[in-house]
């Protein structure tokens, strides 16, 4: 199930605020994407918030993807601002040429 594997990925301990922010957000996203185009959004973002409610404590991350599916169900509903990390350059064939 890809909701248990969303969360083992984002209970990675006490992690910069910055840092749990954008892995919860990217969490939300890919727990999005794997729903079944015929699932009931409330069901499911209910689900996984009691499934992932446990380890909030231990991981900021969690919690930023909790409070993400909390703030979904929430009415009225409003536009949530999810961030994804900035694409970084990791050196490119001047860094390969380096390693050699």
């Amino acid at each position: 199930m890809l909701l248990t594997r969303t969360i083992a990925q984002l209970d990675i301990g006490h992690v910069d605020p910055a840092k749990a922010k954008v892995l919860g957000h990217l969490g939300y996203l890919q727990w999005l994407g794997a729903l079944r185009g015929n699932a009931s959004y409330a069901r499911e973002a209910s689900l996984a918030h009691e499934t992932a409610r446990p380890f909030i404590q231990a991981s900021p991350a969690v919690a930023v993807f909790c409070d993400l599916l909390q703030r979904s169900l929430d009415r009225p509903l409003e536009p949530l601002d999810l961030q994804v990390p900035r694409p970084t350059r990791r050196g490119g064939a001047r860094a390969r040429r380096g390693a050699l």
